[in-house]
This record gives structure tokens, C-alpha cells and sequence, in this order.
């Protein structure tokens, strides 16, 4: 019983000190460094009602391509060490707090089975999306934009992580347990929130991602590390979406050109190709 409260206060501890740190570096904030170094605008929108037109349609793709990268960026590197701290040391710990959760409330096991499940995230962040892109509160519109991106990039590295760590779950149902995908995609939501509304949104949303969490240990899913991990590489994704889209247009866009060359004696005709960003 001591164990498992011990998870359950460091889980939430983890939530709750999330909203405070992204504080310190909200990409609306108008003093606050953006992944290049320079200063970030105030929120004005940056969408299609007036904004700067990045958080566009036609820019989808390649807003995904810049927040796959900037998970990387040096905003992440104290709250990945953080994270990373966090799960590290509470492996040693899974087995005791695993044995003092598992099994005790299966109802809200099942909750958060349903709740942080594809089922559920899914169309819930198809939903924002669909009805973000039909708001004219520009805020809105720039949130739901960036949790459809942080809930496909979250899925990406979490796939990428379970099929590389290969950790068995505590119920040995397979190995995929490294880290929770749930935990992930709940985090990514409720980090996005809390970059774009701040704390009177951010922490609920982390309340009730870490509820999610908790869920998977209390279904015998996921370890403490595992739910640590996830909760980490959620934070780290949602931010470093709402960051890089954040980011100043500019002004470049892909370009593909096709221009004839000439061998070294001019002889020969031939077709040069370049690609420009």
C-alpha cells in the first residue's frame, strides 16, 4: 500500500510541476527564445483568419515534418533529463508499486483503457480538428491544430520506442509495455492546452492525463517507468509542437527546379535537379 501510494504521489507530482515549468518557456511569450534563438511573437492566431497563415492546410505536412525535429530542440533538454530521471529511478521501484496497484478498482482501469485508447483519442482529436478549423477564435483554432499534430507525432516516437525497448508488460500480454501510448497521447493533449490557455486549462488536462496513467498501472498494463516515460515524451511533444509552430514565417517555401546542364566539354545535354526549403 505504501509503494503504491508512492507511485501515485510521484505521478502526480510530475503533473502537477509540468504546468510551472512550461512556464518558463510558453511559446507565446513574448521574451521567450524560439529553437533558432530569436524572440516569439504574443499570440496572435498564426492561421488562416489573419495570422501569419502557418498553422494552414496546405502547410500541414510540412509543420509535421518541423515538429518530428523539434522534440529534439534545446527547450526539451531539461525537461526530457527531468523525465528521464523520473522513470529511471522509479524502475527500481515497478514491481512493489505495480503489486500495490494493480487489480484494486477495475472500474477505473477500464476508464483509462477507454479514455487514453485509440478509440477515444482518435475522433476526439479528429473532432477538435474538424471544428478548430471551422472557429473563428483564432486560439482555438491554433490549439486543435496542434494537438492533431502532436497526436500523430506522440504516436510516431511512442510505436518507434515500444518496438525498440520490446518491455514486457506487467500482465505478459506482449511487449510493447516501453513506454505507455496512452499516457503519451494524453500528455500531448494536455501539454498543447496548457502552452496555448496556460494553467486554468493545463492543469486539469494534466490532472486527467495522469489519471489516465495511473489507470494502466492499476490495469496491470504498464509500469511506473513506463507511465513516466509516456508521460515525458507527451509533455516534450506538445510543447515542442506548439513552440515550432509558434515560430515566425519565413517566408520560404519547398521548391523543386529542373535545369538543363552541359557536360565539362559542352557537348552533351542533360537535366539538373535541386531541391530548396
Amino acid at each position: 500500500m505504501i509503494s503504491s501510494r508512492l507511485g501515485c504521489l510521484v505521478l502526480i507530482a510530475a503533473a502537477s510541476a509540468a504546468p510551472a515549468v512550461a512556464q518558463t518557456d510558453t511559446p507565446f511569450a513574448p521574451a521567450a527564445p524560439d529553437l533558432r534563438g530569436e524572440r516569439l511573437r504574443p499570440f496572435d492566431g498564426y492561421d488562416d483568419f489573419g495570422g501569419d497563415g502557418v498553422r494552414t492546410m496546405g502547410a500541414f505536412p510540412r509543420n509535421l515534418g518541423r515538429g518530428l525535429v523539434s522534440v529534439f530542440g534545446r527547450d526539451s533538454v531539461r525537461p526530457f533529463l527531468l523525465g528521464a530521471v523520473a522513470a529511471g529511478a522509479s524502475s527500481f521501484a515497478d514491481t512493489r508499486v505495480q503489486n500495490g496497484f494493480a487489480g484494486h478498482s477495475q472500474g477505473f482501469g477500464n476508464f483509462g483503457a477507454k479514455a487514453g485508447g485509440a478509440s477515444v483519442m482518435a475522433p476526439l482529436t479528429a473532432g477538435l480538428f474538424l471544428v478548430g478549423r471551422a472557429s473563428h477564435d483564432t486560439r482555438f483554432r491554433a490549439a486543435t491544430y496542434d494537438v492533431a499534430q502532436a497526436a500523430i507525432i506522440s504516436t510516431f516516437y511512442t510505436t518507434t520506442f515500444k518496438s525498440a525497448a520490446r518491455r514486457s508488460r506487467p500482465d505478459g500480454s506482449n511487449r510493447l509495455s516501453f513506454p505507455s501510448g496512452h499516457t503519451s497521447s494524453a500528455f500531448a493533449m494536455a501539454s498543447v492546452f496548457d502552452a496555448h490557455y496556460g494553467p486554468k486549462v493545463g492543469i486539469p488536462a494534466y490532472a486527467a492525463a495522469a489519471a489516465i496513467g495511473l489507470s494502466r498501472m492499476e490495469s496491470n498494463k504498464h509500469h511506473l517507468s513506463d507511465v513516466l516515460a509516456g508521460a515525458t515524451l507527451g509533455y516534450l511533444v506538445g510543447h515542442s509542437v506548439a513552440r515550432s509552430n509558434g515560430l515566425p514565417s519565413r517566408g520560404r517555401e519547398a521548391r523543386f527546379e529542373l535545369t538543363p546542364s552541359t557536360d565539362a566539354n559542352g557537348s552533351g545535354v542533360g537535366a539538373g535537379f535541386s531541391y530548396s526549403w
